[in-house]
């Protein structure tokens, strides 16, 4: 592993140097990968996988929207393409990628299929965490790993495509073979991993359940509406607030910050927004630290996993779920988007 300097804090990394694809390709010759599930990530990481030569199956559920987008991928009924049960009866590495309450679902007819030394891979450490609510416990005879790209499913694949890769944690939760590290990383590079970081299954799922409600998806849009519906109840116009709330955010800053950092940012703006956010960034902070500590203890206590389930499992979820996001969607503030992205130049037909 790499040694790395991280803030003064010194991590150990596998990056595609020290781990190449050529030595994944050695690991995992032996092995078939079953990815099952169409969800956030299974798409993304069998595609990646495919084109990097490993010999991978899908497990779909036939019949349905998810096989019809497997054959569209370019996957083949009963050669690569096969129901789960079957799917997960071929391979020797299985990717258990289903949803969270799929995973719940689908548990024992997938545990009914494990071999001897096969490994059960995730890429959320979920089911396993909180075995107690999801009833997910592996046979004490496979090896049971975990690699967890950090970006949706689509930034997987289009990062790929695109040669740069996207960041990945591993864990081993279970090594009865004595090769599950080897397993996970071979895995993570061949996914398309920039590098791989090691975490335990406890801190994955911890962190990401906190990041996803917090500044990476919750956070971020109840900040946003509230700058924007502030904006709007002081006179200015859609334009104009959901510009300065959204699109010079995503457009703009941060871009400088994925380029150099958040003071590489600060520098190269106004001396007047300088100040500004540095004196209101602490302000913040204060405000938001005791929504965050509430938000962590909601995670290790189980709660917010009773919620997915609970919430996931019903029968018309997804018939909600289009309500809530319709909600979003029509509000005044995305209606705004929408029209901000069509005058894109990108999006417009000049001529």
């Amino acid at each position: 592993m790499a040694k790395i300097n991280f803030g003064g804090v010194i991590e150990e990394v596998i990056t595609a140097e020290e781990f190449t694809m050529q030595k994944a390709g050695e690991v995992l010759q032996k092995e078939i990968i079953a990815v099952l599930g169409d969800g956030v990530q299974g798409p993304g990481q069998s595609k990646n996988m495919r084109d990097n030569g490993i010999n991978i199956i899908i497990g779909q559920r036939e019949n349905g929207d998810s096989w019809d987008r497997a054959v569209a991928d370019g996957f083949i009924p009963g050669k690569t393409l096969f129901p789960i049960k079957e799917a997960a009866k071929r391979g020797t590495i299985i990717q258990f990628l289903l949803s969270d309450a799929g995973q719940v679902a689908l548990w024992p007819t997938v545990k009914s299929c494990l071999d001897e030394g096969n490994a059960l891979c995730f890429s959320h450490g979920f089911g396993i965490v909180y075995k107690d609510q999801t009833r997910i416990i592996p046979p004490d005879n496979v090896d049971v790993i975990l690699v967890a790209p950090k970006g949706s499913g689509r930034t997987v694949r289009n990062n790929f495509l695109e040669g740069s890769g996207i960041n990945s944690s591993f864990a081993i939760h279970q090594d009865f073979t004595g090769k599950a590290e080897e397993r996970a990383n071979a895995i993570g590079i061949a996914i398309g991993s920039g590098y791989l970081f090691p975490t335990t299954f406890k801190k994955e799922v911890y962190s990401d359940l906190t990041g996803e409600r917090g500044v990476l998806m919750g956070c971020l849009a109840g900040v946003m509406e509230a700058q924007y519906e502030l904006l709007r109840k002081n006179g200015h116009s859609p334009s104009e607030a959901f510009n300065e709330t959204v699109e010079e955010l995503t457009q703009s800053l941060i871009r400088l910050v994925a380029e150099n950092g958040m003071d590489w940012m600060f520098a190269n703006c106004s001396t007047t927004a300088q100040r500004g956010a540095l004196d209101w960034a602490p302000k913040f902070k204060e405000a938001v630290a005791p929504v965050f500590d509430d938000l962590y203890q909601r995670v290790l206590s189980g709660q917010e996993t009773q919620r997915v389930l609970d919430s996931n499992s019903t029968a018309d979820y997804k018939i909600k779920l289009e309500k809530e996001l319709a909600q979003i969607r029509n509000s005044e503030m995305w209606q705004a988007g929408q029209a901000v992205r069509s005058l894109r130049p990108e999006n417009r037909n000049l001529k």
